[in-house]
């Protein structure tokens, strides 16, 4: 019973001596650890030092093989074999032509990685981020295989995973499923996992929570293409709405949340988004009148023309003295078109809203001026003549000589202007019942043709005309 005590005791110690993975050997209790710590120091020294090139050493390297192939994990405390020789690794990789020997190196760097996970599982998290980023971002690794990596680190290290393996995993989601070798089931799987992943470290890691922030930020941003394609309504209100409630009045985040609510086809009955729909409303409002209001601003004219409408005749009519001198201010580039108009609708106003004869003809003559053979300002000075005739002098003659004074503007306008003649020709022969009769000529001893000057305000020289 004894003897197979001690034998018993033996195989245990045995079993202890020997690591049962080669790759997590440590130079405790080995033969060779004299050698191994020796090499470990040599190498270590000579990477830390100003004097030598750091990785960049063939004989620092040697050294580090020594020490590696004695003891891979070293003392079992420290992890430097594994990641000084992917260092290494690294800088030939770097620097080599080869394609076949750039192979080699990363071989050899990825199992560096996988004995450090499996010799050093406290430091997992970081060392299987540090492998995906090296597989994306420098090895172009195959995105098969790095999504194996990824996965891995999820299933191992969980809400520890680290924040380092965001932007690959979003990078290739995105790229597997506009390519159709990603259902949209496992693209959203992928999203919400590493959002899990974020938002606890964001809320729980007081050191790298800032990381984990910047990083969800920079993935989210870059699965944003294909949000709309694998997630529902639900998806974009429990996203959008701390946003929203986070900032209540702020009317471009209102207008981006109801914008993309609304793309998504989220029902327009939803509290949030009929909510939203009532703030929208009030911001477009504000929006298109602080549009409207730069644009009158650049163009009086169009305000005018908008007061006008409006009722507004008075303030209609500063606005178009407005547009008037920013015309002339461009001297000869000044739109005589538009001169005219703007003249033109001031001479409407002054007669027709605010019967101010005097000053109405002096604006509709100046339209005529810069629109040559234009009737209507003579059409609307001649309306001006008719509608004063009935108080233009006491006696009935005076009126008849407004009356020929209108004839006469309307068979100017006529004369010049073909789109003018047929109104100009009613109005013509409407007035022509309001000539003088040859009798009351003979009276005043009046021939046909006779020179008579206007009374009243018109002050003009007509042609004596009877019936």
């Amino acid at each position: 019973m004894q003897i197979i005590t001690l034998a018993l005791m033996v195989a245990i110690a045995i079993i202890w001596s020997v690591p049962v993975n080669a790759q997590c050997k440590t130079w405790e209790g080995s033969p060779k650890m004299e050698a191994a710590t020796d090499a470990h120091t040599v190498y270590r020294g000579m990477v830390n030092s100003k004097e030598n090139k750091g990785y960049d050493n063939e004989e620092a390297f040697a050294q580090w093989k020594m020490a590696y192939e004695i003891a891979p994990a070293a003392d079992g405390k420290r992890s430097f074999h594994y990641s000084d020789g992917r260092k290494f690794y690294m800088h030939k990789f770097n620097t080599e032509k080869d394609e076949a020997k750039k192979k080699e190196y990363v071989e050899m760097i990825l199992k560096l990685y996988d004995e450090h996970v499996e010799c050093y599982p406290k430091e997992s998290p970081a060392i299987l981020g540090l492998k995906a980023y090296d597989m994306f971002y420098n090895f172009r690794s195959p995105y098969a295989e790095l999504k194996k990596v990824m996965d891995y680190a999820i299933e191992k290290d969980g809400n520890k995973a680290s924040y380092v393996i965001f932007q690959p995993y979003a990078s290739l989601v995105v790229y597997n499923y506009t390519n159709d070798l990603m259902d949209k089931e496992t693209a959203r799987d992928v999203h919400q996992k590493l959002n899990e992943i974020a938002e606890y470290n964001v809320a729980n890691d007081k050191t790298y929570g800032s990381y984990y922030k910047q990083a969800q930020d920079a993935m989210n941003g870059t699965f944003a293409p294909i949000e709309n394609n694998i997630f529902d309504c639900d998806y974009f209100k429990n996203k959008l709405e701390p946003q929203y409630r986070e900032s209540p009045e702020d009317w471009d985040l209102i207008k981006q949340i109801y914008n993309r609510l609304t793309a998504q086809g989220c029902d327009p009955a939803d509290p949030l988004v009929s909510e939203l729909k009532g703030k929208y409303d009030v911001l477009v409002a504000k929006e298109n009148e602080r549009r409207l209001q730069e644009l009158y601003k650049e163009d009086p004219g169009l305000h005018a023309n908008a007061l006008y409408k409006e009722g507004d005749f008075e303030t209609a009519a500063s606005k178009y003295l407005e547009a008037i001198e920013m015309q002339k201010a461009k001297k000869s580039e000044a739109d005589n078109d538009k001169l005219a108009d703007y003249y033109f609708a001031l001479a409407v106003i002054k007669f027709r809203k605010q019967k101010v004869y005097s000053q109405a003809r002096e604006y509709a003559r100046k339209a005529a001026k810069y629109k040559p053979n234009w009737g209507q300002p003579f059409m609307l000075i001649g309306d001006m003549y008719a509608s004063s005739s009935s108080s233009c002098g006491k006696e009935s003659w005076d009126k008849q000589m407004a009356v020929l004074a209108a004839i006469d503007k309307y068979s100017y306008a006529r004369s010049i202007d073909s789109e003018v003649s047929e109104e100009a020709s009613k109005k013509i022969g409407r007035y022509a019942a309001h000539k003088p009769e040859k009798e009351e000529g003979f009276m005043r001893k009046m021939k046909e043709g006779q020179k008579v000057k206007v009374g009243c305000w018109i002050g003009e020289t007509v042609s004596v005309r009877f019936k």
